[in-house]
């Protein structure tokens, strides 16, 4: 049980720094592919999908990670 718990924590968190990576810091994902950034607009489209994965991926990291503590006991 622990094995495959530990197992799926990496998987998150692999899924976690990429989803996070792909969030250009303050640009958003229009200027990684070529479009400008220079004004504040909301998230659309795959911006908004990769935002909300980021935050599901977190949610399950902080879940896996209790649920780990809970069964090592």
């Amino acid at each position: 049980m622990e094995n495959i718990l530990a197992i799926f924590q990496i998987l998150i968190s692999l899924l976690l720094v990429g989803s996070i990576l792909l969030q250009a810091k303050g640009t958003g994902l229009g200027s990684a592919w070529g479009g400008g950034g220079e004004f504040y607009r909301s998230k659309r489209g795959l911006e908004k999908i990769v935002f909300t994965a980021s935050i599901v991926f977190a949610s399950l990291f902080i879940i896996t990670s209790i649920i780990g503590v809970i069964v090592s006991r």
